[in-house]
């Protein structure tokens, strides 16, 4: 583990000294990144320190500047901010460690990029409020806007460091000036469509990827169609599946069939805590049957992993070959034999000596090789951190579903004896979507599935987890139990990944509205598929929904405007969902609002406030409506997904408004004086059900 070391700026010193200072004390004291870290050098590999799991590449923190940031040949930031730079990386992975390092070197670049244009000598002490507000300026032109207001936060993050170490001749704290992307939660229009499309695969990717699940016959498409087969199966992220143990299948009798429930065991990869995820009994075959084809492609690898393990420092050599480790020299034929596991020319294995600087001695057709230098050579290619493939979960590679023999999933390459790897992220990805020249090789492209518009079908990985948390919304699954299924720690994370359309929204309405037992209110009077007279169908009102903060309000846009303006308690068209959890809060928060607003209102009243006795009849009907509406939530009785209608309850027209105001200023009543008004007061007063039988009574019969 990493010395903590905080560094301490000294008052007496000036803002350029304490730099110097803190830069002496990450380059010198501190062991983050390793105590032998080569600081001096302008690219540090970080790998052993960032675990991006399930992926393959090095994590490196490249130092270029901001011109020179995607290109391949080294242009270092200029001195001295290229020092601050690299002891702020260092300093602050110690504070506020983490995974995503690009957007930190990004604000550095940036703000290397600013100090450049007032000379040619970046002195981080010279950084003002202009100098961020210029590097802010130059990540809002470059990047998107969720990526640059990203990027702006981390340029906060390093002046509020250079401030609280007194690194900066003026202490005045600067914040990020870039907004926030609004989260658009529109369900309809051409935007929104689009950007569904992208999130989730299309019904010609799925029918595809079935039917190639089916006739897969190599082992990458085996290996692959069985991860997507399981990524179908649950909302998983893919290094969740990539880093599954061999023995992640459960099996236990469940529910009153007494049938047998199937499911995986899942350690999920941010924060939440290990599960059993069970499989829905339409997908329980299906994934038997992944798991059992990556358990066959796996075996031959588990078991070198397992040798190595019996074995350290020793290479594998098949039985048949075990002779050979008693020799201090192997020839290029037995060494082909020894590598690979169709064995290779001799022209081949002559090649790979070269490249791995291995000493070839004696004429041609008798060439020899040491084997002690073979034997460290291929000991050396094993995974980096071997047997442990993954610490944090505290997995071996001989315990793993997903991992192969080195090139097994190669068509081109020939498969080792001695060595195995994980599969990793981009294999799936280029497999399932291809980019580029790639995408002629991809699973699709080979078996010629391709979409209506004739392109090849692509799908990614989370495009998987996207669809799956979309029909859960859809099917009326708890935002808790979506949460837990997808692995999440935060509720609030569910709104990225929920794609419902408005046309969804209606579906469902009205297709609740016909379930016996799940509505409660008005909606739950009506019987599913029957006639109805036309005054009831005008007070149901579903031909159209849009979300609330308490549900969905179920105005139809053909009539005219609401005139409630946005008291939803207090309206028929007001329908809340059991299991919504984040619109149940909403509507908890609101009701203790509303109690603090009638003691505030009956205390007015008390003090004889001109209009508080109104207040206190409004605030007194809401807070009513709004206990009784969570005394229906709590029952256990109603069942989640209920449909929950107010009943009863009349909005009053803009005519019942001006009578009430005109019968409120003068205190008489309506039926000594203004008998015009009775009508009006009973529109106001009366319930629904005898509006409907006056106006039947008076208008005949629909």
């Amino acid at each position: 583990m990493a010395d903590i070391i905080h560094f301490t700026p000294r008052a007496d010193l000036d803002a350029q000294a304490n730099l110097n200072a803190f830069i002496g004390v990450c380059k010198y004291r501190l062991t983050v990144f390793g105590a032998d870290l080569p600081f001096e050098n302008n690219s540090w590999v970080v790998t052993k320190y960032i675990n991006l799991k399930a992926k393959r590449s090095q994590v490196r923190l490249v130092f270029n500047n901001w011109a020179a940031a995607e290109d391949r040949e080294p242009q270092p930031m200029a001195e001295p901010f290229l020092s601050f730079a690299k002891s702020y990386m260092r300093y602050q992975h110690v504070l506020r460690p983490t995974k995503s390092v690009g957007p930190r070197l990004a604000a550095l670049r940036s703000l290397e990029a600013a100090l450049m244009e007032s000379g040619p000598a970046p002195n981080p002490s010279s950084i003002t409020h202009d100098t961020l507000y210029r590097a802010a300026q130059l990540v809002d032109g470059k990047f998107s806007a969720a990526v640059a207001y990203r990027v702006g936060g981390q340029l906060e993050m390093i002046s509020d460091l250079m401030v609280d170490n007194r690194l900066l001749p003026i202490l005045n704290r600067w914040h990020n000036p870039i907004a926030r992307p609004p989260e658009d939660r529109s369900r309809v229009g051409k935007e929104f469509d689009e950007q569904r499309q992208k999130k989730l695969p299309s019904p010609t990717a799925l029918d595809a990827l079935a039917r190639a699940f089916r006739a897969a016959a190599e082992p990458r498409d085996l290996a692959v169609t069985a991860i997507a087969a399981i990524l179908c199966s649950a909302p998983d992220r893919i290094n969740e599946v990539l880093l599954l143990a061999e023995d992640c299948e459960v099996s236990a009798p469940a529910g009153e069939d007494g049938q047998i429930e199937y499911g995986l065991r899942w350690r999920p990869a941010k924060g939440a805590d290990p599960m059993i995820k069970w499989v829905v009994r339409a997908m329980a075959d299906v994934v038997v049957e992944a798991v059992s084809r990556l358990r066959k492609i796996s075996d031959p690898a588990r078991s070198v992993a397992r040798w190595y393990e019996a074995n350290p420092g020793r290479l594998y050599l098949p039985a048949s070959l075990e002779h050979l480790r008693t020799r201090d020299r192997v020839t290029m034929s037995e060494l082909a034999q020894m590598l690979f596991a169709e064995g290779g020319s001799v022209q081949s294995v002559r090649a790979w000596c070269r490249s791995h600087n291995i000493e070839i001695s004696g004429p041609r057709g008798g060439q020899t090789v040491a084997f002690k230098d073979v034997e460290k050579t291929v000991i050396a290619m094993l995974p980096s951190g071997f047997p442990m493939a993954d610490v944090d979960l505290g997995l071996k590679f001989s315990e793993m579903l997903c991992v192969v023999r080195k090139n097994a999933l190669h068509g081109d390459k020939a498969t080792y004896h001695g060595v195995i790897e994980q599969l990793v992220q981009g294999q799936i990805y280029e497999s399932l979507a291809g980019s580029g020249e790639k995408l002629e090789w991809s699973l699709f492209a080979r078996f010629g599935f391709h979409e209506g518009d004739g392109t090849v079908v692509r799908i990614t990985s989370h495009q998987f987890r996207h669809y799956l948390n979309t029909l859960a919304q859809m099917g009326g699954l708890s935002q808790l139990d979506i949460a837990k299924w997808s692995g999440r720690v935060d509720v609030g994370q569910n709104n990225g990944y929920d794609h419902e359309s408005g046309r969804d929204v209606v579906e469902y309405v009205r297709k609740m509205a016909c379930e016996e037992h799940k509505p409660v209110g008005p909606l739950a009077r009506l019987k599913g598929v029957t006639l109805i007279p036309r005054d009831e169908f005008a007070r149901l009102k579903v031909p159209t929904a849009h979300t609330t903060e308490f549900g969905y309000c179920l105005h139809d846009f053909t009539m005219t405007p609401c005139q409630i303006h946005r008291d939803c308690m207090n309206c028929d068209e007001q329908v809340c969902i059991k299991g919504d959890h984040v619109r149940e809060a909403n509507l908890r928060r609101q009701r203790e609002e509303t109690r603090e607003l009638l003691e505030n209102a009956e205390e007015g009243q008390r003090e004889g406030y001109a209009g508080a006795d109104r207040w206190v009849e409004h605030q007194t009907l809401t807070l009513k409506r709004m206990d009784q509406l969570c005394e229906i939530l709590d029952d256990p009785r109603v069942p989640i997904g209920a449909l929950i209608q107010p009943s009863g309850v009349v909005p009053a027209s803009r005519i019942g408004q001006a009578a009430r105001e005109r019968l409120s200023q003068t205190g008489a009543q309506p039926s000594n004086k203004w008998p015009e008004l009775q009508g009006a007061q009973a529109v106001f007063e009366e319930p629904e059900e005898a509006i409907v039988a006056s106006l039947r009574k008076t208008n005949g019969p629909s």
